[in-house]
């Protein structure tokens, strides 16, 4: 295998120490966009696979000139395996290919779940593979819109101590930063990102949906300078950032938001659109608690509120 050392890089990514033969397995959103990063910082992807019709294309069109093989044929030909795999799916694989005798020794064997540490790999390990986690928080499209993104994004990076300065080195190849997680908080880490973007996804569908329901029209643009300020100022000042009635305390005006919403959910009931008012109130009470703590709201108005926001049945 070739030694994986990272010295300074010379103009020509191409001519640059420890250039690598990669191999992805798994050409979904996240495997293409690495994958072509890290061929765009000079190291070879030799092989790719790609089960589905989606991927076989995204595989094409981010990887273009690139062999899509099996997976034991992808492992055979790399000195650095990408394995970008649903999270559950990467315990029994890398196992299975370890029971298989194909992982080898001195092999980069990088996983990109946020869940998951190095020590998942550690089947592989135990054949000489040098177990990397590089997990990047971004959420992706599979297109070349991910690589300029890239370079605006962190990594959060677990690896064992004499091999971080490779998974760093890996990620500052891609144009991105690398962050340390300990390998014991791999999953919060996640839960932070994913409750933080997920969520902030079905956030902003349910109050497009609100909007439209209210004939605003185009429903995206009244909405998108509002949140780019908040999430702005969130970002900047925490819950310092808080505004809107309920940081002010104004039960009337929460009381006829929940009125106005059990409304909207009775009439969408019949389209199978899940209820925005349990959402609404759960992140109201969360928000009057952090209001409260940060001593932006009083507690009679917080008692008044909290009233308004109590659960009375579908007609409240």
């Amino acid at each position: 295998m070739t030694d994986p050392t990272f010295a300074a890089a010379p103009d020509d990514p191409g001519q640059r120490p420890g250039r690598l033969g990669v191999g992805v397995i798994g050409a979904g959103r996240v495997g293409a966009v690495l994958g072509s990063a890290l061929r765009a910082a000079g190291h070879a992807v030799v092989a790719v696979s790609a089960v589905s019709a989606a991927s076989r294309e995204r595989a094409e069109v981010m990887l273009p000139g690139v062999p899509v093989l099996a997976v034991p044929e992808v492992i055979e030909r790399a000195e650095l395996v990408l394995l970008t795999v649903p999270d559950d799916a990467l315990t029994d694989l890398v196992e299975g290919l370890a029971s298989a005798g194909l992982w080898q020794p001195g092999q980069l064997l990088v996983h990109t779940s946020g869940r998951f540490g190095w020590r998942v790999l550690d089947a592989a390990a135990r054949h000489g593979a040098i177990p990397l986690a590089l997990h990047p928080a971004m959420t992706f499209t599979g297109t070349s819109l991910d690589l300029s993104r890239l370079v605006d994004c962190c990594f959060g990076v677990t690896a064992p101590n004499p091999v971080l300065p490779i998974a760093q080195a890996l990620v500052v190849e891609m144009g991105a930063e690398p962050v340390v997680v300990p390998e014991e908080a791999r999953a919060l880490y996640h839960a932070a990102l994913a409750h933080g973007a997920n969520h902030l996804v079905t956030l902003v569908a349910q109050s497009l949906d609100l909007l439209r329901g209210a004939g605003i029209e185009p429903a995206d643009r009244v909405l998108a300078p509002l949140l780019s300020a908040a999430l702005d100022n969130a970002l900047r000042a925490g819950d310092g950032a808080l505004t809107g009635p309920v940081s002010r305390g104004d039960a009337g005006t929460v009381a006829a938001h929940v009125r106005a919403l059990a409304t909207a959910d009775a009439a969408a009931e019949s389209t199978g659109v899940p209820a925005v008012l349990p959402l609404y109130r759960a992140l109201a009470r969360a928000t009057a608690v952090r209001a409260m703590a940060s001593g932006r709201l009083p507690a009679d108005r917080a008692e008044a509120l909290l009233s308004a926001l109590a659960d009375q049945g579908p007609t409240a």
